[in-house]
This record gives structure tokens, C-alpha cells and sequence, in this order.
């Protein structure tokens, strides 16, 4: 079977962070914690638009 990435039903804002964690097979928590430090210490912007731009490009998750 096909890996895709796609936006989790599992979701805090829209699904990204759990998306990125269930396409490598991790806890959603650490991608949410190590995207949040990654973010703070690239003072916001970056990580805010990266988040933005995935959010709308991403699929959704098939039911």
C-alpha cells in the first residue's frame, strides 16, 4: 500500500502536525511540540505561513 500525505481527522487546528505524524507512524504530540520550538525559535513567520501553506495544499484524509 501507498503512503500519501494527507490532513488527520485527528486534529488540534486542522490536521497538519497529526497528517505529517501518521504519514512517518509517530505520536502526534511530539510533531506538534517539535513544530511549535521550531516555530518559536524561527520568530513565527516562517512556521506560520509553512503551516498556512500545507494546510491549503494538503488533501483531506478519505473516509
Amino acid at each position: 500500500m501507498k503512503k500519501k500525505l494527507t490532513l488527520s481527522r485527528d486534529k488540534k487546528i486542522s490536521g497538519v502536525c497529526a497528517g505529517v505524524a501518521e504519514y512517518f507512524d509517530c505520536d502526534p504530540t511530539l510533531i506538534r511540540i517539535v513544530y511549535a520550538m521550531l516555530t518559536i525559535f524561527s520568530l513565527g513567520l516562517p512556521g506560520v505561513l509553512l503551516y498556512i501553506v500545507m494546510a491549503i495544499i494538503m488533501p483531506r484524509a478519505e473516509a
